[in-house]
Formats: structure tokens, C-alpha cells, sequence
């Protein structure tokens, strides 16, 4: 093993360095962008002489963003050169442009500049990216965690190939701890993983690499330090800095937590709601999954008591797919508070349920001939549309006529609450049955 592998300032370099890929093979994830076909695939494959095409890889953290930098660099036999935004400045790029044109006039060299975190430079700093682009004096390598369309210039999303990168996946993670326990560069077999807390680690990652190997770095310490053989779920909570959550996305907990997440907010306890929803979040349940099932209560436990219950249900939803964690937790928590608060009625479900089981108990009936269609040649022959009077055409905008088949006249599937504007809907239903000659 080469000692350079963990020197780093004197020390040793934290696992997630040690176990960065040397090779495409060795990437785990992103199977979309490194695919045969994919956009990154040409860029990475082998016996390249340069790379040309600046890449901007968007997604969230720990996703391999800077590793395919360094293999882009390695496939083209080009110099890697990093910059952060959070500390570099116009002047650092300008000086990294300048040395890149010399190399490439007097040595042919190619220059790959990864700017990490590009969103945090202004504009006149991503200005100063684009004499570089434009002349290929470098090739940009752009990391990006927010929505390159609003924080990145048009003139470098122009010159750029835009990849999406997304969070790996459960599956993901874990081949990557395992590999991290038995690699030679990584713990190399000092200390192996109990079920229990490799399943507890992989839902602490979040589908974050770096967070992944960070943690299982920091639980291999406490391991040794017991004189343990194997980390365990207290190991884990150790190092991680908080307990972890006995919770299975597959199993009990998981549906136990969700069920007691939904009849708290039906039963309006806003504080036992918020608790089991930060048990969803601190276990690593999908946001998406919990918004879901924020729109079917929505409709099933609020719905017409308060309309606009399910418009904020939507819109926490549309907004968790566009951000994801962890800023999605406040717009979970948002959407939690105000369903938990708001009237409840179940008029809605119980009407639909009502309507379909007398479908399926065979009550049924014949559409009534003047509401059938009557546009076409005959129709009125048949009778249909004969004697059909046009809402639009009554001053109270309500014809007394049958809609209903004759066998369910007396039918009443609909049956407000008195709460919230329910009970204006109710007066209205009242009043609209009279016109309609319904009792």
C-alpha cells in the first residue's frame, strides 16, 4: 500500500478520499449519465487524447461529482486543476486560465478546471470562466447543487453540457460501505458491520456517498477503540452524533409510523404529527412518499370542510420533488401544521364510496333519455336529448329535472358536515336538492 494514498497535510486522508474511483468501473451510481449512450459516456471513455466538452454535473451532494471530474481529467491525459467558489475569485481564475493557455502552446496539455460549488460565483466571477471556454484553454468541469438555470449565466449553459446527477440509491450506498470495510485503501477487513447497522447507516447516508463513508470512518473508530470486531447500532450512534431511528422503509416501523403520522393530523394534534414526521425524515423515508400521502388525506379527511387544503397538499408535493431534503422538511412541516388545523370532513370519500357500491351491488339503472347524447342523425327519434332543459337558460340557473337513473331517485350519496365551508356547501346542496325536486 502506498503511503502517499493517506498522506494528506502530515496525516491521513478520511476514508471518503482513500476510496474516491480510480476508474469508471470502480463509479458506483448515475447509470443514466455513464451508460452507453449516456452524455458522460464518450467523455469517459478510454484512450482519449483530450477532453473539449465543458460539463456541468448538477445534483445533490455526495453524488460523485468531483471523482468524475478527476476521471474526465484522467481520460483525456489532461491536468486537473480544483478551484472552490466559496474561496477562489476572479483573479484565481483568470491565474488558472493564463497557466492552462501556456501548457497548451508549449506542451500540447489539456487543462480540466473543476470549480466546485460554481452557483456561489457572482456573475462577473462566472464571467471570467468564459475566455477559457470559448478559446478551450480549459475545459470547465462546473459542480452545482442548486438549479443550474437560475444560478449559473446563459453564456456558460450555452458552452456546457448539462448532467443531472441524482442521489444513490439505497442499493448504492451499500456496496460502497461494504467495499470501504474490505478494501485494502479503505479499512481493509480491521472491522465488520452488523446487519442491523448497516441497514441504520445506509438510511443515515441519505444517498450520500461522502456521508456514507464520513460516518462508517467515525463508527470503525469507535469499533476499534471497544475492542470490538464489528460496529453496531450504538457504534453508530456514536459517531453519528445522534441516535439512530429503529425504523424499516420495508417493515413494521415503516408502516406503524406512517399510520400514526396520518391519524395524528386527522385527529388535528399538530405536535404528535410533527413528531412522527420527523421520524419519517430522520430515518431517511423518501420526502415523496410522505407527500403523497399528504394529498390522499387532503381529500379523504379534510376535503370540502376546507378546499384549499388539497391545493396546499399539491404544492408541498411539487415542491419536495423540486427540492428534496433537507430544506424539503420545512415544506413537509408547513403542509403537516396547516391539514392538522384545518376542519375535517370525510363527506367526499364516504359519497364516492357510496355512489360505487350501489354500482357494484348491481343498482344501476338507465340513463335518463333527455340527458343522453342527441348529436347525431336519429338521436331525437330515439328520444334522446327530448325534453332536456338548459341550466343556463332558468333565472335560478338549477332545472327541476331528473339526473339520476329512475331506480336511484331517492338516492343521496353526498351528506355535508357542519364544519368549516362545509357548512356553506351544505345550505347550497339543501337549496339546490329543492329546486330539483329531490327530497
Amino acid at each position: 500500500m502506498s503511503s502517499s494514498l493517506f498522506d494528506q497535510e502530515g496525516g491521513v486522508a478520511p476514508l471518503a478520499v482513500r476510496m474516491r474511483p480510480r476508474t469508471v468501473a470502480e463509479f458506483v451510481g448515475q447509470g443514466h449519465a455513464l451508460n452507453q449512450g449516456g452524455p458522460l459516456q464518450r467523455l469517459l471513455s478510454e484512450n482519449k487524447t483530450e477532453v473539449k466538452t465543458s460539463v456541468i454535473l448538477w445534483g445533490p451532494p455526495g453524488t460523485g461529482k468531483t471523482t468524475l471530474a478527476q476521471l474526465m481529467a484522467r481520460a483525456g491525459n489532461a491536468k486537473f486543476v480544483e478551484l472552490s467558489a466559496v474561496t477562489a475569485g476572479v483573479k484565481d481564475v483568470r491565474e488558472v486560465i493564463a497557466a492552462a493557455d501556456q501548457n497548451r502552446s508549449l506542451y500540447g496539455a489539456q487543462t480540466v478546471l473543476f470549480v466546485d460549488e460554481v452557483h456561489r460565483f457572482n456573475k462577473a466571477q462566472q464571467d471570467a470562466l468564459l475566455p477559457g471556454v470559448e478559446s478551450g484553454s480549459v475545459t470547465l468541469v462546473a459542480a452545482t447543487t442548486e438549479n443550474p438555470s437560475f444560478s449559473v449565466i446563459a453564456p456558460l449553459l450555452s458552452r456546457s453540457l448539462l448532467v443531472t446527477l441524482t442521489s444513490l440509491s439505497d442499493e448504492n450506498v451499500e456496496s460502497l460501505i461494504t467495499r470501504a470495510l474490505t478494501d485494502p485503501r479503505g479499512l481493509d477487513k480491521k472491522v465488520a458491520i452488523e446487519n442491523d447497522a448497516l441497514n441504520a447507516l445506509v438510511r443515515l447516508a441519505g444517498g450520500d456517498a461522502r456521508r456514507a463513508l464520513t460516518i462508517l470512518e467515525a463508527a470503525s473508530a469507535v469499533c476499534l477503540a471497544q475492542n470490538a470486531t464489528a460496529i453496531t447500532l450504538e457504534h453508530l450512534e456514536t459517531a453519528s452524533d445522534h441516535a439512530v431511528i429503529r425504523y424499516d422503509r420495508a417493515g413494521d416501523q415503516h408502516y406503524d409510523v406512517v399510520s400514526a403520522f396520518i391519524k395524528s393530523v386527522r385527529g388535528s394534534d399538530v405536535d404528535a404529527a410533527l413528531h412522527y414526521l420527523a421520524r419519517m425524515i430522520e430515518a431517511g423515508e423518501d420526502p415523496r412518499f410522505i407527500a403523497r400521502r399528504l394529498m390522499i388525506l387532503a381529500s379523504e379527511d379534510i376535503g370540502l370542510a376546507q378546499p384549499t387544503a388539497l391545493q396546499t397538499a399539491v404544492a408541498a408535493a411539487q415542491t419536495v420533488a423540486l427540492i428534496g431534503f433537507p430544506e424539503a422538511r420545512i415544506t413537509l412541516a408547513q403542509a403537516t401544521i396547516e391539514l392538522s388545523l384545518a376542519p375535517k370532513s370525510n363527506s367526499a370519500y364516504l359519497a364516492i364510496d357510496a355512489a360505487i357500491a350501489d354500482l357494484r351491488s348491481g343498482n344501476i339503472g338507465e340513463v335518463p333519455a333527455h340527458l343522453r347524447d342527441s348529436h347525431y342523425a336519429r338521436a331525437g327519434d330515439l328520444g334522446h336529448g327530448v325534453g332536456y332543459q338548459y341550466p343556463h337558460d332558468v333565472i335560478q340557473g338549477v332545472a327541476s329535472q331528473p339526473y339520476l337513473p329512475e331506480v336511484l331517485a331517492d338516492s343521496r350519496y353526498y351528506v355535508p358536515v357542519e364544519r368549516g365551508h362545509e357548512v356553506t356547501l351544505a345550505k347550497v346542496w339543501e337549496k339546490v336538492r329543492g329546486l330539483l325536486g329531490r327530497k
